[in-house]
């Protein structure tokens, strides 16, 4: 569904069937504007959240009420696919499979998104494989004959395991998937029905912590030679560390990996709108800040950071104001 202008009425559910143009007497319009964030287990519904309530309270428009909603997704690969159909207004999308989803390679095999708009960076979203401190697995290569979930096939996850297992010299055979969500995942590690996940989003991560709130967990590192092998080919993932306190019972540092969010739109959202929006972010971080730490991560000097694909122009406008470049 593309973006369109309503009325601004008071039944928000009312509103579609009427177009302003037959209203008269009406001051303002209402331009709704969906959000795609992920499963209620990760960093992009909480934050999107928050930032659709922003959006709905400070975006100015002359003339119009901006509502602004967040939708629960299936992060990266289906949001990217839903702003390439033009079926929703914005996403939050991983900036690798932003790129792909751009240039139609790896996931989209071909199909190039052509028409999507990056708003600009957000966080970066660390990668961590969680285990059951008790699992025994304690490196990448313990996971030999284990079960793990990596998201549904096509996801960023689970292209990223597939990745990793071909650096680690293993193959998708020598383990057992499972294509839980995170929240779905985490529950079957509680009931010791698998035995790990791999989950990248902005740490901490809700379905972690609940997690280790109630078990002793492990977060397996993931450097060395098999991980340098992987940015030859991913060059998206940067390393990271995972500090030590970010769960309980996770006292030490963990080297991982890390590759930044991007908020994107698609070309056919109008220019005013995305100036709006782009500026209720950047202008609004302290905040996202108070509602996860992974938004105090979100600064207008990182705004432009790992965005390989076009800007739209309400967002280029925003920036370009902001001496940004």
């Amino acid at each position: 569904m593309n973006l369109s202008r309503r009325a601004f009425l008071g039944s928000v559910a009312a509103a579609p069937l009427l177009n302003l143009t037959a209203l008269p007497g009406f001051a303002a319009e209402r331009v709704f504007f969906g959000i795609a964030t992920g499963g209620t287990g990760g960093t992009y519904y909480p934050l999107g959240g928050m930032l659709a309530q922003l959006i709905s309270n400070t975006a100015e428009i002359p003339d119009t009420k901006l509502s602004a909603t967040a939708e629960t997704g299936n992060a990266s690969v289906a949001n990217a696919k839903l702003l390439g159909r033009g079926e929703i207004e914005s996403a939050f999308v991983a900036a690798d499979i932003l790129d792909a989803a751009y240039k139609g390679i790896n996931q989209f095999d071909g199909e190039e998104q052509g028409n999507i708009r990056a708003i600009g960076a957000l966080y970066p979203e660390t990668v961590q494989l969680v285990v059951r401190a008790d699992s025994g697995i304690e490196t990448f290569a313990d996971l030999k004959g284990k079960t793990i979930s990596s998201g549904s096939p096509g996801s960023g996850q689970w292209q990223l395991l597939g990745d990793l297992l071909e650096a680690n010299g293993m193959t998708r055979e020598d383990v057992a998937e499972d294509f839980s969500s995170f929240a779905q995942s985490v529950d079957k590690i509680k009931d010791g029905n698998l035995d790990a996940s791999l989950i990248t989003a902005g740490s901490p991560t809700s379905s972690v912590t609940d997690l280790a709130n109630g078990h002793e967990i492990r977060i397996v590192p993931l450097s060395g030679p098999a991980v340098a092998k992987l940015q030859e080919s991913q060059p998206y993932y940067a390393n990271a560390v995972l500090a030590g306190g970010t769960y309980k019972g996770q006292d030490e540092d963990v080297e991982t990996l890390a590759v930044r969010a991007i908020w994107a739109t698609h070309a056919d959202v109008p220019e005013d709108v995305i100036y709006a929006v782009t500026k209720a972010l950047y202008e609004n971080t302290e905040t996202l800040g108070n509602v996860h730490p992974k938004g105090k991560e979100i600064s207008l000097d990182k705004a432009l950071e790992s965005v390989s694909v076009p800007l739209h122009p309400g967002a280029e406008k925003y920036f370009a104001e902001k001496g940004i470049k």
